[in-house]
């Protein structure tokens, strides 16, 4: 088990599975995880204890540092797909997520004009109005959805605060399709309890959820990296384009990504 934090405010370009050549922007500390989730199958690890609401990078640092990455890109002719908010953590928990936003979407036109502006969130907070704006400015506006049940969203994401699985359900609707439901399947154990989003109880009710939302499209995958805890599988890629036939058959693009 090794996991890691992006140690620069904008990392790569890095090879996606699901974005292709993408360029990170971590609005997040680069020594540690923020995040309000603590998924139990995070690449960053678990969410330490204590204040997360120091270490933020500036907006006018975000800005200078996206602008002169994608002057060098530009003038070396490198090759770009997108340009993606992930990071240690929940990038719309900056407190100026939406400001920056607006930021990258200018400085993109002036120089890669081509390219998707993308956000990796777990939609937590977009109850917001203000981050739920900022996120439909996006060109793939990413939310995390890895059950339809509360009590398995809990099992696997570990919520911080008072989440509750209906809100953000009705919050989605708000969007009107305008996003991009993304899914992390597997099975393994927790704590001594069993973890599991791919039963078919499972699967009946996140496509249900799915049709009554109609997103754009459905990203589903499996783990790929180190997690942050132990006892946790992938699913074999067959398993993962059997789900994505149903969610096909609902008439919703899906992409597998093994």
């Amino acid at each position: 088990m090794s996991t890691f934090l992006f140690d620069k405010i904008i990392f790569g370009p890095v090879w996606s599975r699901r974005l292709g050549e993408s360029l990170g922007i971590n609005l997040l500390p680069v020594n540690r995880k923020v995040c309000n989730f603590n998924c139990i199958y995070c690449e960053c690890g678990l969410t330490p204890a204590g204040d997360q609401t120091v270490g933020f990078p500036n907006t006018e640092e975000v800005k200078e540092r996206l602008t002169l990455k994608l002057l060098e890109m530009k003038e070396a002719g490198e090759y770009l797909d997108s340009i993606t908010f992930a990071g240690n953590g929940e990038p719309t928990l900056h407190p100026r997520f939406p400001q920056i936003m607006d930021d990258a979407i200018e400085i993109r036109n002036r120089l890669f004009p081509h390219v998707n502006i993308a956000v990796l969130s777990n939609a937590t907070r977009i109850g917001d109005k203000k981050i739920a704006d900022a996120l439909l400015k996006a060109d793939l506006n990413i939310l995390k959805l890895d059950s339809a049940f509360a009590e398995t969203l809990r099992l696997i994401n570990c919520p911080q605060g008072n989440y509750q699985l209906n809100d953000v359900l009705d919050s989605l609707k708000d969007f009107n399709g305008k996003m991009i439901i993304q899914t992390l399947f597997f099975r393994g154990s927790y704590k001594g309890q069993p973890v599991d989003n791919t039963t078919e109880k499972e699967i009946n009710a996140w496509l249900s959820v799915l049709i009554q939302l109609r997103p754009e499209s459905v990203m589903i995958y499996s783990l790929a990296r180190d997690t942050a805890v132990l006892g946790l599988e992938n699913i074999s890629a067959a398993e993962l384009q059997t789900i994505a036939e149903r969610v096909e058959q609902a008439g919703i693009k899906t992409q597998v990504t093994p």
